[in-house]
């Protein structure tokens, strides 16, 4: 860490046993991002409830670069977290799952899902049931009403920007599924 370990305790006294293992799993976060900048530790004690005991609240925030990753656990919902030791294992856990998707998103090792290929419709046979799909590269493919996914067949017209998968059909190209594109997603992306 480029900046030392911070620990903040609030309505309960420091503890050097508490600290002992804050310092072991923030040095343990090192193993999977080793660009940390910064790692804040705070460690809440709620005031006693007449009802219930005190439910420790952590919360960890770590500076990477280009992003600042911040795990905490609401206290109404585990009461396990009436131990401090396991509320900070649960919060150490979930910034520990942060940092190995910060990790993988700066690899780029997220899978992404390529779109497939796109055109634009350029005839439409309703009295035959199919249409015909222009794509960018100027070639023509076959599709039936029954391929379009997200959309009314009898509402689509020329000039309709599509998504489609294709493949080879007795006839030649046709799209076995047919997808509107939406605002979401433009031709060109």
């Amino acid at each position: 860490m480029q900046i030392p370990l911070q620990i903040t305790y609030r309505h309960m006294d420091p503890s050097t046993a508490i600290d002992t293992v804050i310092r072991e799993k923030a040095e343990k976060l090192e193993r999977f991002a080793d660009d940390i900048i910064r790692c804040r530790v705070t460690i809440e004690a709620p005031h006693k409830h007449h009802h219930k005991g005190r439910i420790y609240v952590v919360k960890i925030d770590v500076t990477v670069p280009g992003e600042e990753l911040v795990a905490s656990r609401n206290p109404d919902k585990d009461h396990a977290h009436e131990d401090v030791y396991v509320a900070l294992r649960d919060a150490f856990d979930a910034m520990r799952r942060q940092l190995e998707d910060y990790v993988r998103r700066r690899r780029n090792k997220v899978k992404r899902h390529e779109p497939g290929p796109h055109g634009v419709i350029t005839r439409l046979l309703p009295e035959e049931d199919h249409g015909f799909i222009e794509t960018p590269d100027g070639r023509e493919i076959y599709f039936h009403r029954n391929s379009v996914i997200n959309a009314d067949f009898d509402r689509l017209g020329p000039g309709t920007p599509v998504r489609f998968a294709e493949e080879m059909g007795d006839q030649g190209p046709q799209a076995s599924t047919v997808q509107v594109e939406g605002k979401h997603h433009r031709v060109g992306e």
